[in-house]
């Protein structure tokens, strides 16, 4: 080979490696399937979201419960569903509440998953994993949000590293048996 085609090949390899560092990496949703047995879990905790108006419900499996309650990270298989509802609005276009001051619950408007399974998350540069957790989010008929925006999901947990990036970790503690 001459000194030439040594250079054209350096140059492409480099040009190829600049690209692959800079080329968004793209969540891995296509990993999780719905998991159709979620509410064979435990409700551990419902959550009123008076900034979108929405009531939402939180399912995990006892073993994740158990695993928060002795402070561990959450074990390889778990799976945590949010079902989210659009809260029941009165005239004024503001949540109705229960006696409790609870959102009262409305239409079923979404469903979204945060799983984690042993090597997951591999393939993310530091600044983006979140741990072995993987994210996606379905409509209401169990299809998947090809318009959910799964990076926020990491960004938003990404700080969570100190509670196994989950949000709810405390209330998975408190719920435990």
């Amino acid at each position: 080979m001459t000194i030439r085609s040594y250079l054209i090949i350096a140059s492409a390899a480099a040009a190829l490696a600049a690209l692959a560092i800079a080329a968004p990496v793209r969540a891995g949703g296509d990993k999780i399937a719905f998991p159709e047995s979620h509410e064979a879990g435990v409700l551990f905790t419902t959550v009123d979201r008076a900034d979108n108006k929405q009531f939402r419900e939180f399912y995990a499996s006892a073993a994740a419960l158990d695993a928060a309650k002795k402070g561990e990270p959450l074990p390889s298989g778990t799976v945590i569903t949010m079902r989210q509802y659009a809260a029941k609005l009165d005239a004024q276009g503001n949540p109705e509440k229960d006696a409790n001051g609870r959102f009262l619950k409305g239409n079923l408007i979404g469903y979204a998953i945060m799983e984690k399974r042993t090597g997951w998350g591999s393939e993310y540069p530091d600044n983006v994993r979140n741990g072995e957790w993987e994210y996606q989010a379905f409509k209401p008929d169990k299809t998947v949000n090809t318009a959910a925006n799964l990076g926020a999901c990491f960004n938003c947990h990404k700080p969570l590293d100190k509670q196994d990036y989950v949000y709810l970790y405390d209330k998975m503690k408190a719920a435990a048996k």
